[in-house]
């Protein structure tokens, strides 16, 4: 009876070849999990192309996001046009001039100016206005809903933290900037503003003044607790356009309201609250100018706190060639 001879040799190259076979489907397996991971990341900054500003944040940003908001869009800046229930003309205005009408035409001005924008509105117990609004939403596509606010003018204070809170949630911006409907934006001035090199991470721009604390409750800007702030205001941004940087908002939405002094009117309250968060206040003058110019960023009248007549102002400004033209990036 013969036996079978087994080489060695051949048992030790059929070791070689699973192991070598092991080792390829490792490789391919890490390789895939790679290339799905890049594409993620793509697509995750895919939102906008300001390579060189993503750069600069990815060196200063320091406080990495809060359990939860990981899923936020990106951008360089949100803009929060504030608005109401009876300022439908004033937004068909706006989407006529330079907040596109359409969703592709605002989606490729906020992928050329890294910003993203929305019209800010609360809620109302009227349900006819509700009814209104509601197709209005379903047509553009273009609201931050602020379900937790009545809408009014002496909600104004409440609905600036709201809207703060709602725009921290849902986008993860270096700069979150409030504008009110009646002022005329020219988005890349505002861009180029906002992807400036600041030394500060915590910072506040906008057009900062003083003036007289009003005590007349006949006045517009009565400040029922004028007793607290003496005869004249503190440097503060003026409330129809201004910006604040991403650590700031951290700060602001992470605040109790039972805690916090509300002032009745919002511009007034944020300043105040900036002042306790030594923050630097960045006065830029391109934000409140009366008429475009080639350094503008925001037009609007000061005796009106915005345009006068928007409806019809902003329409005339955007016919103007020096309005409306973009700078290129």
């Amino acid at each position: 009876m013969s036996s079978k001879i087994v080489n060695p040799n051949s048992n030790r190259r059929h070791c070689r070849r699973c192991l070598s076979s092991a080792i390829n489907v490792f490789c391919l397996t890490i390789g895939i999990l790679g290339f799905l991971i890049g594409a993620m990341t793509l697509y995750n900054y895919s939102d906008f192309n300001l390579t060189s500003w993503h750069d600069d944040w990815i060196v200063g940003r320091s406080v990495a996001p809060a359990p939860g908001l990981s899923k936020r869009r990106r951008v360089l800046g949100f803009v929060g046009v504030q608005t109401g229930f009876g300022s439908t003309e004033r937004r068909r205005a706006l989407r006529k001039t330079w907040f596109p009408s359409d969703p592709q035409s605002l989606r490729q001005l906020e992928e050329s100016t890294g910003l993203a924008f929305r019209f800010v509105i609360g809620k109302t117990g009227d349900e006819t206005k509700m009814a209104e609004l509601k197709g209005e939403v379903e047509e553009y596509d273009d609201f931050l809903m602020l379900d937790d606010i009545e809408e009014s003018y002496s909600n104004l204070p409440t609905k600036t933290i709201s809207f703060f809170r709602a725009a921290y949630e849902s986008f993860d911006a270096d700069f979150y900037v409030k504008l009110d409907d009646d002022v005329y934006l020219r988005p890349g001035r505002l861009s180029l503003l906002l992807q400036r090199d600041r030394p500060h991470p915590l910072t506040y721009i906008g057009c900062m003044h003083k003036g007289l604390v009003l005590t007349d409750p006949a006045q517009k800007w009565y400040e029922p607790r004028s007793n607290l702030l003496g005869r004249e205001y503190f440097s503060y941004a003026g409330g129809s356009i201004y910006a604040l940087s991403y650590e700031v908002v951290e700060n602001l939405v992470s605040l109790r309201r039972d805690v916090v002094r509300l002032f009745n009117n919002e511009d007034v309250m944020i300043g105040a609250w900036m002042l306790a968060m030594n923050v630097h206040h960045e006065d830029d003058r391109a934000l409140c100018e009366p008429e475009c110019t080639p350094s503008s960023v925001a037009v609007w009248d000061n005796g009106c706190s915005g345009l006068c007549n928007p409806e019809v102002r902003m329409l005339e400004l955007h016919e103007q060639e020096i309005c409306s033209s973009n700078p290129s990036f």
